[in-house]
């Protein structure tokens, strides 16, 4: 018997990112607010049960070391499990954009592979699994707003942000990442560690308010693309109430008090931005991610569960 379902894996945002300094393990120790958005991509995936396991995957992006195949195979190890996997992916997240696009497609695999193989995975497992895989991984496991600290992985929910309508605007640049920590290790003093962590912690108690937001790479990426800087510049002229760069670059968003505002910014900003992708965004709440999902695998699934429990399982 084949069971299969068409998923949605959001793409996120930063609200706010701090680097606070390089950790012994070689990472780097942040403070940031991840929030999940209406834009995403599909994934319509297949399992099968048989003696032996394949790792089927459509892509027509061909996307080197994609992570949704890597985690069907750690999820099947996960539960002692052979079978036949079988994933499209239709991409619609800019690559490389700071937007989490790879990293919520094997969380949506994580998320659907056992409810479609009849078996229960706790979070805890999922988790660890999701870890393997990257740093903001398992974020997407949770979605809506959340607190991630450490290299991102140690996660906090927090109240939502209110529904505000968005754009997001990605220009193509790529960052590499790695440089930009390289430039910006230098200017992490300690102070300015204290500073960062109390002025987070603030921020952290007053979401809705957005009030004192920012991204630390934002003054290294600005210095080295100042085409981004303008970007930034535009959505505020447009009538941003918030405007920042996500994740390290290079897609920066804007949001907006209602759908009117976000329309006039798409006509503004087009203008003056060509060769520039642009989505009308919305911020998706951490209940309306799950009932998203509950959607989705409605017919296979116990209801009220998080995460998502196969009712076939025994």
């Amino acid at each position: 018997m084949t069971r299969h379902a068409r998923v949605r894996a959001l793409a996120k945002i930063n609200l706010d990112l701090r680097v606070l300094g390089k950790r012994p393990d070689g990472f780097h120790e942040l403070r940031t607010i991840f929030q999940t958005i209406s834009l995403a991509d599909t994934i319509d995936v297949a399992f099968t049960s048989a003696r032996r396991t394949a790792i089927v995957l459509d892509d027509p992006l061909a996307i080197p070391d994609n992570l949704i195949a890597r985690a069907a195979q750690l999820t099947l190890d996960a539960m002692r499990l052979n079978g036949r996997v079988e994933m499209r992916l239709t991409k619609r997240i800019p690559m490389g954009a700071g937007l989490g696009g790879g990293s919520s497609d094997a969380a949506a695999i994580l998320l659907a592979l056992p409810v479609l193989a009849g078996r229960r995975l706790p979070l805890r497992i999922l988790t660890d699994i999701a870890a393997q895989l990257g740093s903001d991984v398992p974020y997407f496991l949770l979605g809506g707003t959340a607190a991630g600290i450490g290299r991102g992985t140690e996660l906090f929910p927090l109240a939502d942000v209110a529904p505000q309508p968005g754009l997001l605007l990605a220009p193509g640049i790529h960052i590499d990442t790695k440089k930009a920590y390289q430039d910006l290790s230098p200017r992490l003093t300690t102070d300015l560690q204290r500073n960062k962590m109390v002025s987070f912690q603030t921020l952290t108690w007053d979401t809705c308010g957005l009030a004192g937001v920012g991204n630390d790479f934002e003054e290294v990426v600005f210095e080295q693309h100042p085409e981004l800087a303008a970007i930034k510049r535009r959505l505020v002229r447009a009538g941003a109430t918030t405007a920042l760069m996500t994740g390290s670059g290079s897609a920066v968003f804007g949001l907006f008090p209602d759908r009117n505002a976000v329309q006039r910014a798409m006509e503004l900003v087009k203008r003056s931005a060509k060769g520039t992708q642009s989505f009308q965004i919305s911020l998706v709440s951490r209940v309306r991610y799950r009932s998203m999902w509950r959607r989705a695998l409605a017919e296979h699934i116990e209801p009220r569960t998080w995460p998502p429990q196969s009712r076939y399982s025994r």
